[in-house]
């Protein structure tokens, strides 16, 4: 079964438009948990506009399934992922005023770099994942980095997927299978939902875990979180 991994920012986001602590994002964090998640994901931008810095510390003592922090590595952002040590860091090059990721990494280019981060997070223990676009050339510059995982960028999949083109997940699959030639584990994540996840799950070879956040939070509105984590884990198996 590929692991569900709830991505709460958007709790956060909630909670920040008001002040206070209403919704309560630990007690969320909690209750994906109880409801079958196996992991919880988290997404701190350094302006903190919605994880905030201590939301990620604060994490550390609440989520006993997998812990994913999700950034671009920055100084600020590298230091955070080495005192919390989570299961898994996600690195993505996001801009800091980018409203969502939107782009992989061009793992050739940033390679010298890359390499450097994930070594460090290794040294501590900490797995690593790399947030790449379905680019077999990507995969492999991926593999020459050292990460122990790809997350593959999946807004392109769910948009053809939306217009009722199938076929728009045949780079996907290519990549894939190049990821597992290269012994590469494979997550996947960005505009995946109830609709397409099933879809995407039963012809990707080798998928690990994806992590979905709007879409699921915002199915809650309608259906519930209970019965949304449980209609994810089902699409899942």
């Amino acid at each position: 079964m590929t692991k569900l991994s709830v991505n709460i920012n958007k709790i956060a986001t909630l909670r920040n438009s008001r002040g206070g602590n209403v919704p309560d994002l630990l007690q969320v964090a909690k209750d994906v948990q109880k409801f079958g998640a196996q992991g919880v994901t988290v997404h701190p931008r350094p302006d903190e506009r919605h994880i905030r810095y201590q939301d990620a510390r604060d994490l550390k003592d609440v989520v006993y399934t997998e812990y994913n922090i999700e950034g671009n590595p920055v100084a600020k952002f590298i230091d955070l992922v080495l005192e919390i040590k989570p299961t898994q860091v996600t690195l993505v090059p996001d801009a800091d005023d980018a409203i969502t990721s939107n782009a992989g990494w061009d793992t050739i280019k940033h390679k010298g770099f890359l390499v450097e981060v994930i070594n460090e997070f290794k040294r501590n223990g900490i797995r690593t994942s790399v947030f790449v676009d379905p680019i077999e050339e990507m995969i492999e510059g991926a593999k020459a980095t050292g990460t122990d995982r790809i997350e593959l960028y999946t807004e392109s999949y769910a948009h053809e997927y939306g217009l009722g083109n199938l076929k728009g997940i045949d780079p996907y699959v290519k990549a894939a299978i190049k990821a597992n030639e290269l012994d590469l584990g494979i997550n996947a994540g960005h505009d995946l939902n109830l609709e397409n996840t099933k879809f995407f799950k039963e012809n990707i070879p080798g998928l690990l875990e994806v992590s979905i956040g709007h879409a699921l939070i915002s199915e809650s509105i309608y259906l519930g979180l209970e019965n949304v984590v449980n209609m994810y884990l089902q699409r899942l198996k």
